[in-house]
């Protein structure tokens, strides 16, 4: 049984009349009556009462009527996912992000690509730059929003963001009645941040800012997350220099101060596999660049 013998039965159940049906299915009457005959024979069934003055379904009819349209509705519907999946309409992506990356641009990001295709399966992942890397390299991630540098060969990167410094402070701070700071008011500060392993650039842009301002900062502790950066600032700890899109984080027991002077430009870049890329990795990237 093929699919074209279970179209010509549908057409003369709907219309119960094979010079009808042959007429729509535009071929002639003979080989029509002869198709349906053909499956009733594989069958072992018949499925139309006919009579010089009408055509009915029997009852084995009524029963493959049913489940051939169930059949043919559901092809339909595979057909429809099979060219989404090839438009990158649906399917899954496994997207890491640096956690300022969350505090930023992506959420946007997330919210337009949700709302346009609804059927995409997001998977997030927070992870270290290095992590990412190593991540998209072993095809577990398909996109990554990280820190420069990216130097590996087979991967694409284009910067989307580029934001200023801003010194964190815990807010019985003695600097935090000013508005604005200068890095030399951080010198003889006890600092928190996090190891250099885990966004190296960013690291030696915050070193090198101190050293603009005279000093070399004396790091009390490190911490891993942002999060809790802030936390140990909030505890009285220390002071930090973070990216200015994690003032978003709103930590009580913090105030940010940005500084009255140019400061190096913390970045975040998208990355992915330029040798594979999906159709939802084309579709993610068609919306943001």
């Amino acid at each position: 049984m093929e699919l074209r013998h279970l179209r010509y039965f549908l057409a003369v159940a709907k219309e119960l009349h094979f010079g009808r049906a042959a007429q729509g299915l535009q071929m002639a009457q003979p080989p029509l009556s002869q198709q349906i005959k053909q499956l009733e024979t594989e069958l072992g069934v018949m499925l139309f009462a006919r009579t010089k003055r009408k055509v009915e379904l029997t009852a084995a009819g009524q029963v493959l009527q049913q489940e051939a349209l169930q059949l043919f509705k559901q092809l339909e519907q595979g057909v429809k996912k099979t060219q989404q999946a090839a438009r990158g309409e649906v399917g899954k992506l496994e997207i890491a992000f640096v956690s300022s990356a969350m505090y930023s641009l992506l959420p946007d990001y997330l919210k337009q690509f949700r709302a346009q295709y609804p059927q995409v399966d997001i998977v997030l992942h927070e992870l270290s730059t290095q992590e990412q890397l190593q991540g998209l390299m072993d095809n577990r991630l398909d996109i990554g929003f990280m820190r420069p540098p990216v130097d590996q060969g087979i991967l694409q990167t284009r910067s989307v963001l580029q934001e200023a410094l801003v010194a964190a402070l815990p807010s019985g701070h003695r600097l935090a009645p000013q508005q604005q700071l200068t890095i030399g008011d951080l010198q003889g500060e006890s600092f928190v941040l996090f190891p250099r392993a885990m966004a190296p650039r960013l690291h030696d842009q915050i070193i090198t800012l101190c050293d603009q301002g005279g000093f070399s900062p004396t790091v009390v502790q490190q911490a891993a997350q942002m999060q809790t950066i802030l936390s140990l600032v909030a505890a009285d700890m220390g002071v930090t220099v973070i990216p200015k899109s994690l003032e978003n984080l709103q930590r009580r027991g913090v105030c940010f101060r940005p500084f009255a002077h140019p400061t190096p430009q913390a970045e975040v870049c998208i990355v992915w596999q330029q040798t594979h890329i999906a159709p939802t990795v084309k579709t993610f990237l068609q919306g943001i660049l």
